[in-house]
């Protein structure tokens, strides 16, 4: 039978998760001889590929390993797109958990438009350490949440999908490039944005959709629940808005500089109101990053 669908893992040095990924997987109600699982392995050091290998021998080849030597999160990501074999492509982060239902409900959205180029779902957190309650609420999503809505309903820009739950049309990498690569993590790096600049591609000659029950179960490791972890990610969100756009101009510069600055001078005047003031300390990392991704980063690409 062809396969209708592919559903893409990218993994680096996350062994345990990858193997309880692929299971999540393994158990959809879906017709299984339809869907394929490539895993691509971004140059990891632990025992990640004896995990797959092992679960391949119980399931035989619906699991296909590729290890990938060129490190990059997009570079893994379109390494699994070139692999494809299905009609569609679920990418599913190797730190989630696909509900049962999660293939299906993602092809009846696609099959409902053959206009629909790319489809997300919910994602719902699995905290390993409690939730930090000084997490300002606009920046949840940081952490790769999304309940964007209740019904299955087109996202107009900017919104987006996030990586740990989107699919595409293979179709459509006809028509447009795959990921940048000069954007997406690299090794320990929080680079990001290589999912809304794809995605902002896309849109011109493709409707992006969401669908609520296509969830995932994101983990959420208490490492990534500290002020610091929390801080670093905004000031590389900063660092990859600015790749994104590739502007070097001065006025960019100056711009940033310039907003920074208030930042800092707001947050003393906040810094007895805790909520005011992170949210100060948090423009000021974005401004930081920007200026920095201005600086070191563009031109690289």
């Amino acid at each position: 039978m062809k396969i209708t669908v592919t559903v893409a893992i990218c993994t680096h040095n996350r062994a345990k998760d990858t193997g309880e990924a692929i299971e999540s997987v393994l158990r959809q109600n879906y017709a299984s001889e339809e869907i394929e699982i490539v895993v691509v392995d971004n140059r990891s050091t632990d025992d990640t590929a004896k995990v797959v290998n092992d679960l391949r021998k119980q399931h035989g080849s619906r699991i296909r390993y590729i290890f990938e030597d060129k490190l990059g999160l997009s570079v893994a990501r379109n390494r699994a797109i070139r692999e494809a074999r299905g009609k569609y492509i679920l990418f599913l982060d190797d730190d989630a958990l696909a509900s049962s239902d999660w293939v299906r409900n993602i092809v009846e959205v696609f099959e409902s438009d053959p206009m629909i180029g790319c489809v997300g779902g919910r994602i719902d957190p699995i905290w390993e350490a409690k939730e930090p309650d000084w997490i300002p609420e606009e920046h949840r999503s940081v952490f790769t949440i999304l309940d964007y809505s209740s019904e299955v309903k087109e996202m107009p820009a900017p919104s987006i999908p996030y990586g740990a739950n989107v699919a595409f049309r293979l179709s459509v990498f006809l028509h447009f490039k795959l990921f940048r690569e000069d954007l997406g993590r690299v090794g320990t790096n929080l680079l990001s944005s290589e999912e809304s600049e794809l995605i902002a591609r896309i849109r011109t000659g493709y409707k992006v959709y969401y669908t609520p029950f296509a969830p995932v179960q994101h983990k959420i490791a208490k490492e990534r629940t500290t002020k610091k972890w929390f801080l670093k990610r905004i000031f590389w969100q900063g660092v990859s808005d600015a790749v994104k756009r590739n502007d070097t101009s001065f006025i960019a510069v100056l711009k940033h500089t310039v907003r920074m600055f208030q930042a800092i001078l707001s947050s003393l005047f906040s810094i007895f109101h805790f909520k005011t003031f992170i949210r100060q300390v948090v423009k000021i990392c974005y401004r930081n990053g920007s200026l920095v991704g201005i600086l070191r980063y563009n031109g690289r690409g």
